[in-house]
């Protein structure tokens, strides 16, 4: 649930980023992406840490 959390939280952000550089809609696309995946990553070693934890 993190690492879903995590992707559309980043394409969000990344999305908005690009917006407000004033892209156009490839470089927007292309930030929501990499964001999207990079909060996806930090979703999931935050989703292995909390595992790690919890047992």
């Amino acid at each position: 649930m993190i690492v879903i959390a995590g992707a559309i939280l980043g394409a969000i952000i990344g999305g908005m980023t690009a917006a407000r550089r004033k892209g156009n809609r490839a470089d927007i696309a292309q930030f929501a992406a990499v964001y999207g995946i990079a909060f996806a990553l930090a979703g999931l070693i935050l989703t292995i840490f909390v595992e790690k934890l919890a047992f």
